[in-house]
């Protein structure tokens, strides 16, 4: 097939030796299949901003470092440069989020190189060697939603325990691969720690997966796996071994309202001594003051 332009640097510099065809194109990206040497991996080629429908809105961008003030600056003010590189920044978020997962043991496809908006990339296939299908595009049994649901929560703490949560986790960008799932598609992760939205977040993923899940085994929609691993994380025990229940009880305590009462009409009382005493300092000398006012 004819190279796409934005591959070309890549063969140019030997990366690449040939493209082979097409695999899909995204809301923010298009993939193809190329071959390298005796390898075939994918390119996965950035669509420019004035041609994606994924925006790269506010809650996703907060958190996230820049290079210098003048950068930091730039992308404020929407100036020209500032556009580039907010868009460089935000494509090469998923290079960087690729390395810190695989290296944290998240089953994601491995980087191998970025240029020029183009990441080359692991090509996930299935038993036969062709691309693997996307979770959308399967079947399942009850048995084996449950084991996939388990496997990818599993993922999900691994995330955040790598500091990330992946912010737009669905059926959709998840690969069933032969050694089973490979989540894909992360330019938007998010900062677990410095993005205010980073729960908010996690808990649609996680919602999204029980509710995909749940179509085949029911009882994975009721469970609550992402505040029982926001909990653990915030108070610093979130392992990837950490044993969750699905279970999680938000703390109801009823308030006691004899003793705030009580609180209130202290609090009352002791005003109203502080007003006396200002009073009687107030009145002519000689004059005594009673005692409760001591």
């Amino acid at each position: 097939m004819k190279t796409p332009k934005r591959i070309e640097p890549l063969i140019e510099d030997g990366l690449v030796d040939e493209v082979l065809r097409p695999l899909m194109s995204g809301k923010e990206a298009a993939v193809y299949v190329v071959r390298c040497g005796g390898q075939l991996r994918c390119a996965k080629v950035y669509k420019e901003a004035n041609k994606r429908s994924f925006r790269q809105a506010s809650e996703y961008q907060e958190g996230r470092t820049t290079r210098n003030s003048r950068q930091a600056r730039a992308m404020a003010k929407g100036s020209k440069y500032g556009r580039r590189e907010t868009e460089q920044a935000w494509q090469s978020a998923e290079v960087a989020a690729l390395f810190t997962l695989a290296n944290a043991g998240v089953r994601v496809p491995k980087p191998y190189d970025f240029l020029d908006g183009v990441l080359l990339m692991e090509m996930i296939a299935d038993g036969h060697g062709d691309a693997a299908p996307r979770l959308n595009d399967v079947v399942l049994e009850p048995d084996q939603a449950r084991e996939y649901h388990a496997f990818l929560i599993n993922q999900i703490v691994r995330m955040l325990c790598a500091g990330l949560v992946h912010g737009d986790l669905s059926e959709f960008n998840v690969l069933l691969g032969p050694d089973g799932p490979v989540i894909i598609d992360l330019p938007q992760a998010v900062d677990a720690v410095a993005n205010n939205h980073a729960y908010t977040m996690l808990e649609r993923d996680v919602g999204n997966m029980a509710s995909y899940f749940g179509q085949f085994a029911p009882e994975l929609r009721e469970t609550r796996y992402a505040p029982e691993m926001w909990a653990l994380f915030k108070a610093g025990e979130l392992t990837p071994e950490s044993a969750l229940t699905g279970e999680f009880a938000e703390e109801t305590r009823s308030a006691d309202v004899h003793s705030v009462m009580n609180e209130i009409d202290a609090v009352k009382r002791e005003e109203a001594r502080r007003q006396a005493l200002r009073t009687a300092e107030d009145e002519p000398q000689g004059e005594p003051i009673p005692p409760w006012m001591r």
